[in-house]
């Protein structure tokens, strides 16, 4: 009997005890609890937290409601183990521009000043939000002109600002960039911790720590992508003495840099290459029942958790068994391509581990809300196409900010502008043809009718992958069920790299 037929002939049993099998293998997969709190960050949730004046929490309003439509999902790890008061030093890494000092703006509840290359400071209206934020400007030696000695009154102002319980975040790897894992650690994080706790007699009674925060996007310029924002240790500061020249011992600060380096690793994902994360991403998928689809989706720290475990698991084979993490490799590929010939994914083939009854009323229920929704949806998709295609059109030209990553700081900042240069014209518009009345309820009409065709649009999505799975189903059920089974057998041989 050939393998084909055998999968006809057994396809009515097969799939509710073979997918209750797949279902039970994925539960078993699932990364150990860390006693890690996920935290969804809301829209009004990130405009509570505004700090300050009323101009600063104005602009923190909007950061928050442009965070929240260029992301589709946003999660903060561990937010509530960041102390509350008290002096305290936040460390992050940063993959992606302006969007990561957002990001923390928004899910912390305490008014933050950050550490920020000074030529943001040479456009007026960057620098007025700059100085409203109260960040304060660092001197690179790789911008054009960068005087370094000026750091001395900036590292000032942080021990200033320390001394009073303030706290401050910096970027130790001194750079935005596109790479798969840290860039070298810079000792200023360190190096201002001690020197503040030298300088400052309340500070040394109070106390200094510093927190890492790990930052990762399923895509950085992608527009409804998601964030993670992993909040991790805090390290303990110890006072030293200071040197002649007013600076801590090298080696004091050799260490500070060492426990920082080793804390941000920890919430972060790194590979040496795009080529090793690309097999790991695959890997993952192929793990877990985890893809992108809204009504189904774990949490993106379960994703990110997986993913760690991998990288770490895949190097330790790359070096022990090289020729056995080879062909994994080719296997994860193999079994890519053939979903590729075949049309589907491997979100497709997990839709249906679910029970058909709840998968249908999901579809049902969608079908019919966008039926009613579709003239909005309709509306709103054409009014503000152009300009999301204008935003998407700056970020694809303006990767770069000088040395630093900025597709998506581009994207967001376009967007910022033409969303609502686009509200006003159609305003205009209506004001000309009819009457001021009209125009002012346009506003939030327009702004109404772009959330719906936003929404509408990542349904159809959803839809589209349970669709296709179910159509191959029909279709072709002995290539479906082979595809389930061969990504079992690479599920169990991925677990059983992860066990040993």
């Amino acid at each position: 009997m050939n393998q084909d037929k055998f999968y006809i002939l057994v396809y009515p049993v097969i799939p509710v005890n073979f997918c209750r099998k797949l279902r039970n293998s994925d539960e078993q997969s699932k990364p150990l609890e860390r006693g890690e709190s996920v935290k969804v960050l809301r829209l009004w949730q990130m405009i509570f937290l505004g700090k300050g004046t009323f101009v600063r929490q104005f602009i923190h309003a909007l950061i928050s409601i442009a965070l929240r439509l260029f992301f589709r999902r946003i999660e903060a790890v561990n937010v509530e183990k960041a102390p509350q008061d008290g002096a305290i030093i936040f460390v992050l890494n940063h993959p992606n521009g302006l969007v990561d000092p957002a990001l923390v703006f928004v899910s912390l509840p305490r008014r933050v000043s950050f550490l920020a290359k000074s030529t943001l400071y040479d456009n007026p209206i960057a620098g007025f939000l700059l100085r409203t934020f109260e960040i304060l400007p660092i001197y690179r030696r790789i911008d054009a002109l960068g005087d370094i000695a000026k750091n001395r009154s900036t590292f000032e102002n942080c021990h200033e600002l320390l001394g009073r319980g303030r706290c401050i975040a910096i970027f130790p790897e001194g750079i935005s960039h596109d790479a798969t894992k840290l860039q070298p650690i810079k000792t200023g994080a360190a190096r201002i911790a001690l020197g503040a706790l030298a300088v400052g007699e309340d500070l040394r009674k109070n106390g200094l720590k510093i927190m890492a925060v790990g930052l990762y996007y399923t895509s950085k310029t992608a527009f409804r992508s998601e964030a993670l924002i992993r909040y991790g240790e805090l390290l303990d500061v110890e006072p030293v003495e200071l040197d002649e020249a007013g600076e801590p011992p090298r080696d004091a600060v050799l260490r500070l840099t060492s426990r920082i380096e080793t804390a941000l690793k920890n919430v972060t994902l790194n590979l040496e290459t795009a080529g090793e994360l690309e097999t790991v991403v695959k890997a993952e998928a192929l793990f877990s029942s985890v893809y992108e689809n809204l009504l189904f989706k774990q949490t993106l720290t379960q994703t990110f958790q997986r993913l760690q475990n991998l990288a770490e698991k895949y190097k330790l084979l790359g070096q022990n068994e090289p020729e056995k993490m080879r062909r994994l490799s080719e296997k994860v590929t193999r079994y890519e391509n053939n979903l590729q010939t075949s049309g589907v994914t491997t979100e497709s083939l997990s839709v249906l581990q679910h029970p058909t009854a709840y998968v249908f009323r999901y579809l049902i229920l969608r079908i019919v809300i966008l039926i009613l929704l579709a003239p909005f949806s309709i509306v709103g998709a054409i009014v503000h196409s152009p300009a999301y295609l204008f935003s998407n059109l700056l970020g694809l030209m303006v990767t770069k900010h000088g040395d630093d990553a900025a597709g998506s700081t581009s994207k967001i900042l376009a967007a910022c502008i033409f969303m609502p240069l686009t509200w006003l014209i159609v305003a205009g518009t209506i004001f000309y043809f009819f009457s001021w009345q009209f125009a002012l309820a346009s506003i939030p009409l327009t702004i109404l009718c772009g959330y719906v065709a936003l929404r509408s649009f990542e349904t159809l999505i959803d839809m589209r992958i349970w669709l296709k799975a179910a159509w191959l189903l029909i279709r072709q059920r002995a290539l479906f069920l082979r595809l389930l089974i061969q990504r079992e057998s690479l599920q169990r041989e991925i677990a059983e790299m992860i066990e040993k």
